[in-house]
């Protein structure tokens, strides 16, 4: 087994296509295959399930990949170290995030990331989701968390997670004592929401129709963290991803049916971009962080 093999096998995992990994490569999808092909004779076991339309990891390959991927950015951390020694690494991130995973999952992944690299600069933007594809296709950004691009072609997505949408009150709101709230019972109550260019709003308005409900939306904001403190100092209910916001003694969050609102956050970054070891760790402290949040 080589190292090269290694890498091919993360590529295809990564990705769950073998065109898409041999381009990230730089190679022919014959020779991606065959080094797939040798790397399972010597394993004595496939690694990949390819009967269907869908590439999927085996159960083999999910425990070499989980093993594998700390190995592997050790690998690429130890030859940076070896030529920018300890804390003398240094370089930039630009990050950009949708409100909701900003005001806990972000931070707390950047945090984590300065605590191994303080030599790094981090640029975090808080944007909408077309924002931030605009910017990742004008070299703006390095990588993104955010939701799958309807026209994302030229981008990369790795679904993180499901995250699912909850009605925010205050502790002296009517409906701080359910434990479920069906959306069509938001019907003229007062509410603050994202503003209009968050897919977030249009997920939440597309619910709204289906359970026949129209809220009296009396304020609109374009970032998450004064959303809940003015849920807290009023009498607004609000709608917010489970991630960012939790239980508190001033604030209910409480589940939404029929329906209910959810997403598929991920990670983006542009097709055929170099990622430098750093980002890779970075992405790997992302996928960490969202399997905390599942």
């Amino acid at each position: 087994m080589e190292l090269r093999h290694l890498r091919y096998f993360d590529a295809i995992a990564e990705t769950l296509n073998f065109t898409r990994a041999a381009e990230r490569l730089h190679v022919t999808q014959s020779t991606l295959s065959h080094q797939i092909r040798q790397l399972e004779e010597e394993l004595g076991t496939p690694l990949f399930d390819r009967s269907g339309k869908q590439v999927r990891l085996t159960e083999a390959g999910e425990i070499l990949r989980s093993h594998m991927t700390p190995a592997l950015e050790q690998i690429d951390l130890g030859v940076q170290a070896l030529r920018q020694p300890g804390e003398a690494i240094t370089g930039s991130i630009r990050l950009g995030t949708t409100p909701s995973f900003n005001t806990r999952m972000v931070p707390q992944c950047v945090a984590t990331l300065l605590n191994h690299y303080p030599g790094i600069a981090v640029s975090v933007e808080e944007l909408a989701a077309g924002q931030i594809l605009k910017r990742l296709r004008s070299g703006h950004l390095d990588i993104a968390v955010s939701y799958p691009p309807s026209d994302g072609g030229d981008l990369w997505f790795e679904p993180l997670y499901n995250e699912e949408l909850r009605l925010v009150v205050g502790v002296h709101h009517p409906l701080a004592r359910r434990r479920r709230v069906r959306m069509v019972e938001l019907h003229d109550v007062r509410m603050v929401l994202l503003t209009p260019q968050f897919l977030t709003r249009k997920l939440l308005d597309d619910c709204f129709d289906q359970a026949g409900a129209e809220p009296l939306v009396v304020a609109q904001m374009n970032s998450v963290a004064p959303m809940i403190e003015l849920i807290r100092q009023t009498d607004l209910a609000g709608i917010i991803t489970e991630t960012a916001v939790s239980q508190s003694a001033d604030l209910r969050v409480i589940p939404l049916e029929d329906p209910t609102p959810i997403r598929t956050p991920g990670m983006l970054w542009p097709k055929g971009a170099t990622r430098s070891p750093v980002l890779r760790h970075f992405a790997e402290i992302i996928r960490r962080a969202a399997g905390t949040a599942a």
